[in-house]
């Protein structure tokens, strides 16, 4: 039997098809409520788009821990065997909703945990590295890589701007102008918890550490000419592929390994392990095994999970804490304002955010679209005298516990040996990258660059280059030049 249509209060719905009019000729009645909570609920379907990572697409999945690392870390999702649900949204950084999935960005790359002792959220990228270093930078940032105020159109000038008078910038650039800027899905590029967190055993040591979760499905990337093509065909490839991949049974995995440092080798260490610029070397902290991470589910409906879903990194759980990574504190405060500002401030309430496990115990109350609260008789401040809940050390978070000067300054990092901006993107190029990775590398700089970057601007992205690699730099300029005498073609390799 057919179920009736009601309105959101229940109310049955007398037609679907016309509305109430005086007679068949005349105006629409104000008071037909189905059709004005239709139009009204309607015109409100959409909250705020992300400000970054506006893009996106999401599951659910499982993380299986199938190494012990407990000598690290007494957080629970982390003991040997441990199985925990997980929701993830990945997503590309400047483009808005609509914007094509094969635009040359970095992916986010956010994982939800949902633990006994809480919801723990790992919010990263595809790259093991960031733009800048200080948060201070961050609006000034994504503006550059947003659209003029102007016409409305995004600028390669304006990018290019930002990016060479911040020389901090060239580590992530040049990953992004590689071929990892543009991954062949989201099913084959890695994740990375980018920041430096902290790890806290049973025994209270503290370590710093840096998570790495590797596809097994293969690292693979589109090249510049398929992803202009794909963009023009299909917008949502990469949210295609996910959604189609999970709905085969083709569940995508990655094995999950973390880097672990010793809190006293940090501050001798070669160069400032916190600054979100910089990798740590596999060979001084090698991979550590963790676990398996799967997913394996599809959202039953796109909006409730994943376009409200929330994640921030001050959510953590007893065992993990965070560092002096000024990217990753400035970031504690504005994600969850971000989501206040966009879903409200009982966001948390949310299907895709509310705890699986854990009881919330919470002296929050009231505000906009509240729907869980406590029962009358719980007191709504503390401390009371009436068995409301109580804060217990013994049981909260470790939070951001280190010890640091006192001293309130604005300064950088405190430089170690080798913390300068050009070093690991030196690296990167001279030797990570083959050949054929430094040409295309070569080939997809001069093409943004030709996409309209003048002068000042042209000639510091010159000195940029040159100052990551003289031989990069040779060839980056002499593709430009010739690009705009009307030739096109590269320098040929000489690596």
């Amino acid at each position: 039997m057919t179920k009736p249509t009601t309105t959101n209060t229940g109310t049955p719905v007398e037609s679907d098809n016309e509305s109430l009019t005086a007679g068949t000729q005349g105006p629409i009645l104000l008071h037909d409520h189905y059709l004005i909570e239709k139009l009204a609920q309607f015109n409100r379907e959409r909250v705020p788009e992300r400000i970054v990572h506006a893009k996106g697409a999401g599951a659910y999945g499982e993380l299986v821990v199938t190494n012990d690392v407990s000598r690290y870390t007494k957080a629970k999702l982390f003991q040997p065997g441990a199985r925990t649900e997980s929701l993830v949204r990945f997503s590309t950084v400047a483009g808005e909703q609509g914007s094509p999935d094969t635009w040359r960005d970095p992916r986010g790359f956010a994982v939800k945990f949902y633990t006994e002792d809480g919801n723990y959220d790992l919010v990263g990228n595809n790259t093991p590295v960031f733009f800048i270093k200080d948060p201070i930078k961050f609006p000034d940032f994504i503006r550059s890589q947003k659209r003029l105020p102007g016409n409305g159109l995004r600028d390669h000038n304006m990018q290019w701007d930002f990016w060479t008078l911040r020389p901090e910038t060239a580590h992530q650039v040049t990953w992004l102008m590689g071929d990892r800027g543009i991954p062949k899905t989201y099913r084959h590029m890695n994740g990375y918890g980018s920041h430096t967190y902290q790890w806290i055993n049973a025994a209270g040591e503290r370590f710093w550490v840096k998570y790495h979760f590797k596809t097994d499905q293969g690292v693979d990337y589109l090249t510049q000419a398929d992803a202009d093509r794909i963009a023009g065909e299909n917008a949502d490839y990469h949210r295609k592929d996910l959604w189609d991949a999970i709905e085969r049974g083709e569940f995508p995995s990655w094995t999950v390994h973390v880097q672990v440092m010793p809190v006293a080798e940090a501050e001798g260490y070669r160069f400032n392990p916190f600054d979100l610029t910089k990798v740590w070397s596999h060979k001084d902290y090698p991979l550590i095994e963790v676990g398996k991470w799967t997913l394996n589910r599809n959202p039953a409906n796109y909006f409730v999970d994943i376009e409200q879903a929330a994640f921030e990194p001050s959510n953590v759980v007893p065992g993990i804490g965070f560092s002096p990574d000024k990217m990753l504190l400035g970031r504690v405060f504005a994600y969850a304002d971000a989501h206040r500002y966009r879903i409200g401030t009982n966001y948390a309430q949310l299907p895709p955010n509310l705890p699986r496990a854990a009881a919330v115990n919470s002296y929050s109350k009231e505000g906009a679209m509240r729907y869980f609260y406590n029962d009358a008789s719980v007191p709504v401040y503390a401390p009371n005298s009436f068995g409301g809940p109580h804060a217990d050390p013994a049981l909260a978070p470790d939070g951001g516990l280190w010890e640091f000067d006192p001293t309130m300054v604005r300064a950088g990092y405190v430089e170690h040996v080798e913390d300068g901006d050009f070093t690991q993107a030196g690296t990167l190029v001279r030797e990570v990258l083959n050949d054929d990775q430094r040409d295309r590398l070569v080939s997809n700089i001069v093409g943004h660059v030709l996409g309209g970057v003048q002068e000042p601007v042209l000639s510091r992205v010159f000195e940029y280059w040159t100052n990551v690699d003289p031989d990069l730099g040779k060839r980056v300029e002499e593709g430009v030049r010739a690009g705009l005498d009307g030739a096109s073609t590269p320098a040929p390799s000489q690596g």
